[in-house]
Protein backbone atom coordinates (compact mmCIF):
# COMPACT_ATOMS: atom_id res chain seq x y z
CA UNK A 1 0.00 0.00 0.00
CA UNK A 2 1.07 3.60 -0.28
CA UNK A 3 1.77 5.93 2.63
CA UNK A 4 -1.48 7.84 2.13
CA UNK A 5 -3.56 4.68 2.57
CA UNK A 6 -1.55 3.71 5.64
CA UNK A 7 -2.05 7.14 7.22
CA UNK A 8 -5.77 7.12 6.48
CA UNK A 9 -6.18 3.92 8.50
CA UNK A 10 -4.15 4.98 11.55
CA UNK A 11 -5.88 8.37 11.64
CA UNK A 12 -9.20 6.60 12.00
CA UNK A 13 -7.84 5.20 15.25
CA UNK A 14 -6.10 8.39 16.33
CA UNK A 15 -7.39 11.49 14.47
CA UNK A 16 -5.08 14.49 14.27
CA UNK A 17 -7.91 16.83 15.27
CA UNK A 18 -7.54 15.72 18.91
CA UNK A 19 -3.96 16.98 19.17
CA UNK A 20 -3.32 20.08 21.28
CA UNK A 21 -3.07 23.32 19.32
CA UNK A 22 0.64 23.72 20.13
CA UNK A 23 1.52 20.23 18.93
CA UNK A 24 2.92 19.09 15.57
CA UNK A 25 1.50 15.69 14.61
CA UNK A 26 0.97 13.78 11.38
CA UNK A 27 3.27 13.30 8.41
CA UNK A 28 6.40 15.40 8.97
CA UNK A 29 8.68 14.00 6.25
CA UNK A 30 7.83 11.96 3.16
CA UNK A 31 5.75 11.62 0.01
CA UNK A 32 2.19 10.43 0.51
CA UNK A 33 2.27 8.26 -2.60
CA UNK A 34 5.43 6.35 -1.70
CA UNK A 35 5.03 2.62 -1.13
CA UNK A 36 5.39 1.29 2.40
CA UNK A 37 6.37 -2.24 3.38
CA UNK A 38 8.48 -1.82 6.52
CA UNK A 39 7.52 0.37 9.48
CA UNK A 40 9.58 1.23 12.56
CA UNK A 41 7.86 2.27 15.81
CA UNK A 42 9.72 4.38 18.38
CA UNK A 43 9.25 7.04 21.03
CA UNK A 44 11.80 9.49 19.60
CA UNK A 45 13.48 9.65 16.20
CA UNK A 46 17.10 9.70 17.32
CA UNK A 47 20.20 9.23 15.18
CA UNK A 48 20.31 5.62 16.39
CA UNK A 49 16.72 5.02 15.25
CA UNK A 50 17.48 6.51 11.84
CA UNK A 51 20.56 4.31 11.47
CA UNK A 52 18.49 1.21 12.26
CA UNK A 53 15.80 2.33 9.82
CA UNK A 54 18.40 2.67 7.06
CA UNK A 55 19.98 -0.71 7.84
CA UNK A 56 16.56 -2.41 7.85
CA UNK A 57 15.51 -0.51 4.71
CA UNK A 58 12.42 0.84 6.44
CA UNK A 59 9.95 3.00 4.53
CA UNK A 60 8.45 4.88 7.46
CA UNK A 61 9.08 5.66 11.13
CA UNK A 62 6.11 6.12 13.48
CA UNK A 63 7.13 8.09 16.56
CA UNK A 64 5.30 9.42 19.59
CA UNK A 65 7.29 12.63 19.91
CA UNK A 66 7.45 14.84 16.80
CA UNK A 67 10.94 15.02 15.33
CA UNK A 68 10.11 18.49 14.00
CA UNK A 69 8.45 20.53 16.73
CA UNK A 70 9.27 24.20 16.32
CA UNK A 71 9.35 26.05 13.01
CA UNK A 72 12.58 25.75 11.02
CA UNK A 73 13.77 28.22 8.37
CA UNK A 74 16.32 26.06 6.62
CA UNK A 75 17.19 22.38 6.17
CA UNK A 76 20.95 22.01 5.86
CA UNK A 77 23.65 19.80 7.27
CA UNK A 78 24.73 22.63 9.59
CA UNK A 79 22.27 21.49 12.27
CA UNK A 80 21.53 18.09 13.79
CA UNK A 81 17.85 18.41 12.84
CA UNK A 82 18.70 19.40 9.29
CA UNK A 83 21.01 16.39 9.01
CA UNK A 84 18.23 14.10 10.25
CA UNK A 85 15.70 15.44 7.74
CA UNK A 86 18.17 15.25 4.85
CA UNK A 87 19.14 11.69 5.75
CA UNK A 88 15.50 10.57 5.89
CA UNK A 89 14.76 12.19 2.54
CA UNK A 90 17.89 10.72 0.92
CA UNK A 91 16.85 7.22 2.02
CA UNK A 92 13.15 7.79 1.24
CA UNK A 93 12.09 7.16 4.83
CA UNK A 94 8.92 8.97 5.88
CA UNK A 95 8.27 10.00 9.47
CA UNK A 96 4.90 10.34 11.16
CA UNK A 97 4.16 11.56 14.71
CA UNK A 98 1.28 10.61 17.03
CA UNK A 99 1.70 12.77 20.10
CA UNK A 100 -1.02 14.52 22.13
CA UNK A 101 -3.72 13.04 19.90
CA UNK A 102 -2.51 9.63 21.06
CA UNK A 103 -2.37 10.86 24.65
CA UNK A 104 -5.95 12.08 24.49
CA UNK A 105 -7.79 9.63 22.23
CA UNK A 106 -5.31 7.01 21.02
CA UNK A 107 -4.79 5.02 24.18
CA UNK A 108 -1.94 6.42 26.29
CA UNK A 109 -4.08 7.20 29.34
CA UNK A 110 -5.95 3.88 29.07
CA UNK A 111 -2.67 1.96 28.86
CA UNK A 112 -1.38 3.70 31.99
CA UNK A 113 -4.55 3.05 34.01
CA UNK A 114 -4.60 -0.60 32.91
CA UNK A 115 -0.96 -1.11 33.91
CA UNK A 116 -1.72 0.37 37.34
CA UNK A 117 -4.99 -1.65 37.64
CA UNK A 118 -6.88 1.54 38.49
CA UNK A 119 -10.66 1.57 38.93
CA UNK A 120 -13.31 4.31 38.84
CA UNK A 121 -11.07 6.39 36.57
CA UNK A 122 -11.55 9.84 35.08
CA UNK A 123 -9.15 12.00 33.04
CA UNK A 124 -6.99 14.41 35.03
CA UNK A 125 -7.72 17.04 32.39
CA UNK A 126 -10.83 16.51 30.27
CA UNK A 127 -10.32 17.58 26.66
CA UNK A 128 -13.24 16.07 24.75
CA UNK A 129 -16.34 13.93 25.12
CA UNK A 130 -16.28 11.07 22.61
CA UNK A 131 -19.28 8.73 22.29
CA UNK A 132 -20.47 9.69 25.75
CA UNK A 133 -17.04 9.07 27.29
CA UNK A 134 -14.82 11.81 28.69
CA UNK A 135 -11.34 11.68 27.19
CA UNK A 136 -8.29 13.69 28.08
CA UNK A 137 -4.81 13.84 29.56
CA UNK A 138 -3.87 11.29 32.22
CA UNK A 139 -6.07 9.37 34.64
CA UNK A 140 -7.18 9.60 38.27
CA UNK A 141 -8.36 6.37 39.86
CA UNK A 142 -8.38 4.02 42.82
CA UNK A 143 -5.66 1.47 43.46
CA UNK A 144 -6.72 -2.16 43.90
CA UNK A 145 -5.68 -1.88 47.54
CA UNK A 146 -4.06 0.81 49.73
CA UNK A 147 -0.29 1.18 49.54
CA UNK A 148 2.29 3.35 51.19
CA UNK A 149 3.91 5.94 48.96
CA UNK A 150 7.08 3.82 48.91
CA UNK A 151 5.12 0.70 47.95
CA UNK A 152 3.35 2.65 45.21
CA UNK A 153 6.70 3.87 43.88
CA UNK A 154 8.00 0.29 43.73
CA UNK A 155 4.78 -0.79 42.03
CA UNK A 156 5.31 1.89 39.36
CA UNK A 157 8.87 0.62 38.82
CA UNK A 158 7.58 -2.92 38.44
CA UNK A 159 4.67 -2.39 36.05
CA UNK A 160 6.50 0.06 33.78
CA UNK A 161 9.88 -1.70 33.98
CA UNK A 162 11.72 1.37 35.28
CA UNK A 163 15.03 0.98 37.12
CA UNK A 164 14.42 3.94 39.44
CA UNK A 165 11.94 6.68 40.35
CA UNK A 166 12.06 9.70 42.66
CA UNK A 167 9.45 10.28 45.35
CA UNK A 168 8.39 13.51 47.02
CA UNK A 169 6.42 13.02 50.24
CA UNK A 170 6.30 10.83 53.32
CA UNK A 171 7.29 7.30 52.16
CA UNK A 172 4.92 5.85 54.79
CA UNK A 173 1.81 7.86 53.86
CA UNK A 174 -1.12 5.66 52.81
CA UNK A 175 -2.21 5.98 49.18
CA UNK A 176 -5.60 4.84 47.91
CA UNK A 177 -6.19 7.18 44.95
CA UNK A 178 -3.56 8.16 42.39
CA UNK A 179 -3.21 10.32 39.31
CA UNK A 180 -0.94 9.21 36.48
CA UNK A 181 0.17 11.30 33.52
CA UNK A 182 2.63 9.65 31.10
CA UNK A 183 5.35 12.00 29.90
CA UNK A 184 5.44 15.45 31.44
CA UNK A 185 3.08 15.81 34.41
CA UNK A 186 4.38 19.22 35.46
CA UNK A 187 1.46 21.60 36.03
CA UNK A 188 -1.09 18.81 36.58
CA UNK A 189 -0.71 18.76 40.37
CA UNK A 190 -3.61 21.05 41.33
CA UNK A 191 -6.15 19.34 39.07
CA UNK A 192 -4.99 15.89 40.19
CA UNK A 193 -5.43 16.87 43.86
CA UNK A 194 -8.78 18.54 43.14
CA UNK A 195 -10.01 15.20 41.82
CA UNK A 196 -9.02 13.43 44.99
CA UNK A 197 -5.61 12.00 44.12
CA UNK A 198 -3.03 11.81 46.89
CA UNK A 199 -0.08 11.38 44.54
CA UNK A 200 0.70 12.34 40.95
CA UNK A 201 2.83 9.94 38.92
CA UNK A 202 4.59 11.36 35.88
CA UNK A 203 7.78 13.07 34.76
CA UNK A 204 9.62 16.37 34.49
CA UNK A 205 8.90 17.67 38.00
CA UNK A 206 11.26 20.38 39.18
CA UNK A 207 12.65 21.39 42.57
CA UNK A 208 9.95 23.99 43.21
CA UNK A 209 7.21 21.58 42.13
CA UNK A 210 8.41 19.28 44.90
CA UNK A 211 8.55 22.08 47.49
CA UNK A 212 5.02 23.20 46.59
CA UNK A 213 3.69 19.64 46.69
CA UNK A 214 5.15 19.04 50.16
CA UNK A 215 3.70 22.27 51.49
CA UNK A 216 0.31 21.34 50.00
CA UNK A 217 0.32 17.87 51.58
CA UNK A 218 0.54 16.24 48.16
CA UNK A 219 2.95 13.56 46.93
CA UNK A 220 4.80 13.11 43.64
CA UNK A 221 6.41 10.09 41.98
CA UNK A 222 8.76 11.17 39.21
CA UNK A 223 9.17 8.28 36.76
CA UNK A 224 10.87 10.45 34.15
CA UNK A 225 9.43 11.59 30.84
CA UNK A 226 10.44 8.34 29.15
CA UNK A 227 9.57 6.07 32.06
CA UNK A 228 5.86 5.65 31.35
CA UNK A 229 5.52 6.93 27.79
CA UNK A 230 7.59 4.09 26.35
CA UNK A 231 4.40 1.95 26.55
CA UNK A 232 3.53 3.61 23.23
CA UNK A 233 6.13 1.49 21.44
CA UNK A 234 4.77 -1.97 22.17
CA UNK A 235 1.14 -0.88 21.91
CA UNK A 236 1.58 0.64 18.45
CA UNK A 237 3.73 -2.28 17.29
CA UNK A 238 0.97 -4.72 18.23
CA UNK A 239 -1.78 -2.52 16.78
CA UNK A 240 0.00 -2.07 13.44
CA UNK A 241 0.94 -5.76 13.21
CA UNK A 242 -2.68 -6.80 13.75
CA UNK A 243 -4.10 -4.10 11.47
CA UNK A 244 -1.65 -4.44 8.57
CA UNK A 245 -0.85 -8.13 8.13
CA UNK A 246 1.05 -7.44 4.90
CA UNK A 247 3.48 -4.97 6.51
CA UNK A 248 6.60 -5.69 8.57
CA UNK A 249 6.62 -3.78 11.87
CA UNK A 250 9.72 -3.40 14.05
CA UNK A 251 9.82 -1.69 17.47
CA UNK A 252 12.97 0.29 18.28
CA UNK A 253 13.50 1.50 21.83
CA UNK A 254 15.19 4.88 21.58
CA UNK A 255 15.76 4.69 25.36
CA UNK A 256 15.86 7.39 28.00
CA UNK A 257 18.58 9.96 27.22
CA UNK A 258 19.60 10.01 30.89
CA UNK A 259 21.30 7.26 32.86
CA UNK A 260 21.50 7.05 36.64
CA UNK A 261 25.03 6.70 38.07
Amino acid sequence: MNLSQFIETIEQMCPKKYACSWDNVGLLVGRKEQEVKKIIVCLDITNEVIEKAIAWEADCIISHHPMIFSSIKSITDDTFLGRKVLTLIEHQIACYAMHTNFDIIGGMAQLAETAMSLTETVPIEVVVEENGTLEGIGRVGLLEHPMTLLECANFVKKVFHIPSVSICGDPNMEITKVAICPGSAKGMEKEAKRKGAQVLIGGDFGHHDGIDALDDGFALIDAGHYGIEHIFIQYMTTYLSETFSDLLIMPVDSRCPFITV
